[in-house]
């Protein structure tokens, strides 16, 4: 197959689960398929970025695009004028005519056999009337995010603001979701809301991957046997939902059993107030971006994923198995993955059940090496990138085969899909 991937940034540094899924991916179809990767570039990836896209592409065709920085001038007045757009803002500062300029020049001048839409972000660019076979690959259902958000939120106003952006995300990812031949969600989970909730007809779910090669522990770094550690990027709103939440409502509680543990909060772009915190409590450790979060990770007793409002499924946790951590999760932390209770993973959702299952680990070191061993086993035998990319494959095939059967009937609101 000849695919077209498009997405809205270069996947160098590899460093969120979003781009470590797609780099993984596309480095397995690139091995029998033809790839051509089109994004936009905002001039944050890494210098060579462009360079090193010949690793997952066979070629990268880069479209020049500004976002505003979080919390600059910019994005507040791009938030206010956000509030008479039709679009979410998560996606509206996405929004790039020379990115649909370039979608169709490319399938017009070429033998594309399908469009590959990665996330629902670069959808804001994609042509109603492009002449070849379409999959939407849902690494997330972004509406239950903002959903999550919304609930969780306690400010009068940030509440407001939230569930405006939870409804215009549902009323356009169910748009978007039904212009595709086919959509590809990241677990059966999300893949039964978007059939109900949206309607689409064309779905699959894919398993999630990891590099079993890459992610295993040396055996060369001594253990801290109090230290809990969390690797995320801190600039996703769940990621700093959930340590904000565990370093006020759980880890209290762990002090009063273990007075000398700490925590190791492994990603990137770390927000102020816990940069401040670390500054002020030396048993919390901030890293920001690493090179290598693995020396973290094979250093600390117990991993946790404290995660109450994200979607689709988490790649941290399966490397968390493959280098043999206990793990400590909530159940929406763990959602969609085949794990167990008790048998890979320990779930809770309160606060004291959670302080109470990572206090287990860390006083019970054969708990500990059980739950690490049983998912070990469990993610090397079940959850390499080579069969995932190969379903990936199967899914566009079946896309190409449906589009050819059965021309799309497009009914959508053109304002919502094309306003600014």
């Amino acid at each position: 197959m000849r695919i077209l991937w498009l997405k809205t940034e270069l996947l160098h540094p590899v460093d969120k689960g979003g781009k470590i899924r797609t780099y993984h991916m596309l480095k397995e179809l690139k091995k029998k398929h033809h790839v051509t990767y089109l994004t936009l570039e905002d001039g944050s990836a890494e210098v060579d970025a462009e360079d090193k896209s010949r690793e997952y592409a066979h070629e990268t065709i880069t479209v020049s695009h500004k976002t505003s920085p979080k919390f600059s001038p910019r994005f507040y007045a791009e938030l206010v004028g956000n509030l008479v757009s039709n679009y979410p803002y998560a996606l509206q500062k996405y929004v790039s005519p020379e990115m649909s300029v370039a979608i169709k020049r490319q399938v017009d001048g070429s033998e594309t056999d399908i469009a590959v839409c990665d996330f629902l972000a670069p959808a804001v660019n994609f042509p109603l009337d492009l002449k070849v076979p379409t999959l939407l690959f849902q690494h997330n259902v972004e509406a239950i995010i903002w959903r999550r958000h919304f609930e969780n939120e306690t400010n009068p106003l940030k509440k407001a603001f939230l569930k405006t952006q939870w409804r215009r995300m549902f009323e356009y990812e169910k748009k978007t979701c039904l212009r595709f031949d086919r959509v590809v969600a990241v677990s059966q989970d999300d893949a039964e809301i978007i059939q109900n909730d949206y309607g689409a007809v064309n779905v699959s779910p894919i398993s999630t991957g990891v590099d079993t090669e890459y992610f295993a522990p040396t055996g060369e770094i001594e253990k801290d046997e109090f230290n809990i550690v969390f690797t995320g990027s801190m600039d996703w709103l769940p990621n700093e939902d959930a340590i904000q939440w565990f370093i006020s409502d759980v880890l209290p509680l762990i002090r009063m059993h273990i007075p000398n543990v700490s925590l190791t909060v492994v990603g990137r772009n770390p927000f102020r107030s816990l940069v401040e915190l670390s500054r002020k409590d030396q048993s919390i450790i901030v890293t920001g971006r690493v090179q290598d979060v693995r020396p973290y990770m094979e250093k600390s007793s117990v991993y946790i994923v404290p995660i109450r409002i994200g979607g689709g499924t988490r790649l941290k946790i399966y490397e968390a198995m493959a280098m043999e951590l206990p793990i400590v999760s909530t159940t929406i932390g763990a959602e969609g993955l085949p794990v167990k209770d008790g048998k890979e993973i320990l779930l809770s959702n309160d606060p004291v059940g959670f302080a109470s299952a990572v206090v287990r680990v860390l006083q019970d070191k054969d708990l500990a090496v059980n739950l690490g061993r049983q998912a070990a086993k469990s993610v090397r035998e079940k959850h390499g990138w080579a069969n995932v990319a190969d379903d990936f494959a199967s899914n566009c095939e079946r896309a190409i085969g449906e589009s050819r059967q059965a021309p799309r009937d497009i009914q959508l609101d053109t304002k919502l899909l094309t306003a600014v």
